[in-house]
């Protein structure tokens, strides 16, 4: 959470983009045969989710400001 508050918004929304097109990858995958390691299907989630909180954050702090 550290390093992703050091990120600019900007930054931010481009991992989160990058990280929800990986998901779709990894979803298809696993769709058609079953990954290897499916916990990188929860850590890819967990971690766009922790974009979109911080995200949502910002906006919460410019509207308070």
């Amino acid at each position: 959470m550290q390093e992703l508050r050091g990120l600019s918004t900007k930054e931010i929304l481009e991992k989160l983009k990058e990280e929800k097109q990986q998901l779709t990858k990894l979803k298809f995958n696993h769709a058609v045969s079953p990954i290897e390691t499916p916990h990188k299907l929860s850590a890819s989630r967990k971690l766009i989710a922790r974009y979109l909180t911080e995200l949502n954050a910002r906006k919460n702090e410019g509207k308070a400001n």
